[in-house]
C-alpha cells in the first residue's frame, strides 16, 4: 500500500455540499478566510493484484473514518484504471458541526501513512519499506528489488578499490579506468562509465566520496568504511518485515496459533509501526536495543534504591541527633543518680531515646558526626537528584515496556528460535 496526502479543491462531485457546510461555518462563527481549501484529498495505493476493488473501498472509508475520527465529511472513490487499485479519500476541510476546520499538521502524511499501514496489516495487504513523497505516490513494496543507479555504482567500484589499499590518488585513478571510467577532471573531479550520458562528480555521491575523504583514506588519516558490510547490513533490514508479513498472510503453524491466542492483527500492526519507526528491521538490533533498555531501567532503579536509602539513613541520623541533643541532660543527671532505678523509672522514654541514639552514632563509618544542617543540605541535593532519577525512569520505563512488548509479538509469531534458524538458513545459502 501506498499513500499521499494532498490538497484538493477541484472537480469534486460533493462540491457543492461542502462548500455549503463553509457557508454555515461562517455564518456559526463569523469567521472568514482568504484562499479557504474546500477540501483534502488523501490517496491511496494497493499492491498490483492483491485486493479486490471492495475490500479496496472499505479500508479507504476505514480510512477516512479513523483519520478524520468520524469528524468530517469524506467520499470515497475507488479506481481500477491502473494495474494498481487505488482510491481517493475526499474530506470535507469544514467539520460536520460546522464550527472547525482541519488543521494540516506537520508530519500529516506520515500519520495518515501509519493509520492505512495498520488497515492494510489487519488486512493481510503489503505494506511499504520506505514510501516516497512527493509528486510520485510510488514506492517499493516488502521484497521487490531496485535497480542500482549509477552513482550507487560508482560508489561499489570506488569502495572496491579503496579495499585494494592503493599507495596514492593516482593509482586509485588508474584503478578507476581499469573498471571502465572515463575520467574528467577540471575544478571537480568526475566520472562517466560507458552506459552513463553524463558525469558524475564525487562531490555528488555524499559523505565519505569526496575527493579530500577519498585521499584521506589513501593516505591513512581517515579510516575506511566498507560499505559493501554496510549494505548487507541494510538488505537484511527487510528480512523482519518481510518475514512477519509472510507470517500473518500464510496463517499456519503453530507459532501463529500460539500468537493469535494472545495476540491479534491491530497489536501486529502498531508493532510493525514501531519497528519502522525506532529503526529496529533487524531482529539482533531489537534484541539488543531491548537487552539494553532493561539494563538501562535495572541500573535507574538500582540508583534510584539507593538515594533512597540513603535519604532514609539520613533522615533516621537526623532524628537520633535532635533525640541526643533534647535527653542529653536527662542521661546526664541519670548518670549522677548512680543509675537510679526509681530515676530510669521516671525517665524511661527519654533514657531510651538517648541509648538509642549513641548505638547509631557508634555504628556509623565516620568518627565524626554530621551537622543537622549538613545533612539537611545533603537531603535537599539527594532529593533534587531523586526527582530528576523519576522522570527519566518513567520515560524508560514506557520504552521499556514498548520495546519488550513488540519483541515479545515478534517472538510468538516468528518463534523465539527465529534468529537462530535465520541464521542458520543463510549459512546454508552461502
Amino acid at each position: 500500500m501506498t499513500v499521499q496526502m494532498e490538497f484538493a479543491g477541484r472537480n469534486i462531485h460533493v462540491q457543492a455540499e461542502f462548500l455549503l457546510s463553509k457557508r454555515i461555518y461562517s455564518d456559526v462563527t463569523g469567521r472568514e478566510q482568504k484562499n479557504d481549501v474546500i477540501a483534502y484529498q488523501i490517496r491511496q495505493s494497493f499492491k498490483p493484484g492483491e485486493i479486490t476493488p471492495e475490500l479496496a473501498n472499505k479500508i479507504g472509508y476505514e480510512l477516512g473514518m479513523r483519520f478524520t475520527k468520524g469528524k468530517h465529511a469524506f467520499i470515497v472513490a475507488t479506481h481500477v484504471d491502473k494495474a494498481h487499485i487505488h482510491n481517493h479519500v475526499i474530506y470535507n476541510s469544514t467539520s460536520l458541526d460546522c464550527t472547525k476546520k482541519f488543521r494540516d499538521f506537520l508530519g500529516s502524511g506520515r500519520a495518515v501513512q501509519k493509520v492505512s499501514d495498520c488497515l492494510c496489516i489487519e488486512n493481510g495487504l503489503s505494506i511499504i519499506e520506505n514510501p516516497k513523497r512527493g509528486k510520485s505516490h510510488y514506492g517499493k513494496w516488502l521484497g521487490d528489488k531496485k535497480p542500482v543507479s549509477h552513482s550507487e555504482k560508482l560508489r561499489l567500484a570506488i569502495d572496491e578499490i579503496l579495499r585494494k589499499k592503493p599507495s596514492d590518488f593516482e593509482e586509485f585513478l588508474s584503478e578507476i579506468k581499469l573498471a571502465g571510467y572515463e575520467i574528467k577532471t577540471g575544478k571537480y573531479i568526475s566520472f562517466k562509465s560507458e552506459n552513463q550520458k553524463k558525469f558524475i562528480r564525487l562531490r555528488s555521491l555524499g559523505s565519505g566520496y569526496s575527493e579530500e575523504e577519498i585521499k584521506a583514506v589513501i593516505h591513512g588519516n581517515k579510516s575506511f568504511v566498507d560499505k559493501k558490510r554496510v549494505n548487507k547490513k541494510s538488505k537484511s533490514t527487510v528480512n523482519l518485515l518481510v518475514d512477519i508479513q509472510a507470517k500473518l498472510q500464510a496463517g499456519k503453524g503453530a507459532g501463529y496459533e500460539r500468537w493469535a491466542k494472545i495476540f491479534n492483527l491491530k497489536q501486529m500492526a502498531q508493532t510493525i509501526n514501531y519497528l519502522t519507526e525506532n529503526n529496529l528491521l533487524i531482529y539482533e538490533d531489537l534484541e539488543k536495543k531491548a537487552q539494553d533498555i532493561t539494563d538501562n531501567f535495572n541500573q535507574l532503579s538500582a540508583q534510584i534504591n539507593a538515594v533512597e536509602k540513603r535519604m532514609t539513613e539520613i533522615a533516621s541520623l537526623k532524628t537520633h541527633i535532635i533525640n541526643y541533643s533534647k535527653t542529653r541532660e536527662v542521661y546526664t543527671a541519670y548518670r549522677k543518680s548512680g543509675y537510679s532505678k526509681k530515676f530510669y523509672e521516671e525517665h524511661t522514654a527519654d533514657l531510651l531515646l538517648h541509648k538509642a541514639a549513641k548505638v547509631a552514632f557508634d555504628n556509623l563509618e565516620s568518627k565524626k558526626l554530621p551537622t543537622v544542617k549538613d545533612l539537611q543540605v545533603e537531603y535537599s541535593e539527594l532529593l533534587s537528584a531523586k526527582k530528576k532519577a523519576y522522570v527519566k525512569y518513567h520515560s524508560i520505563k514506557k520504552e521499556k515496556q514498548n520495546i519488550l512488548i513488540a519483541k515479545a509479538n515478534v517472538d510468538r509469531l516468528l518463534g523465539e528460535n527465529y534468529e537462530s534458524d535465520r541464521k542458520e538458513k543463510t549459512q546454508e545459502q552461502r
